[in-house]
């Protein structure tokens, strides 16, 4: 699947997308399963809190499930202004 990092969150990993085999059945894992790989991915998500995600260009939670998901993307919450 495709995965899109946006903001701060592109910032700290150093790359705006990639394409990630997967065995996570749900956004949190997949999550783990990057944080488990460098420390770069660890710094992105060490707050998840702090972030949104959107599969499928629709908003959803971490603990949507990823069956059938062609596009996860991460971003921080948008603010108006």
């Amino acid at each position: 699947m495709n995965v899109l990092y946006f903001a701060w969150v592109r910032e700290r990993i150093g790359l705006p997308r990639e394409e990630v085999e997967s065995a996570a059945e749900t956004v949190s894992d997949l999550v783990d399963e990057l944080v488990a790989r460098e420390d770069r991915y660890a710094a992105a998500f060490a707050d998840r809190s702090a972030l949104r995600v959107a599969i499928d260009q629709q908003l959803s939670d971490f603990d949507a499930p990823l069956k059938g998901a062609r596009e996860v993307a991460f971003f921080p919450p948008m603010t108006g202004g």
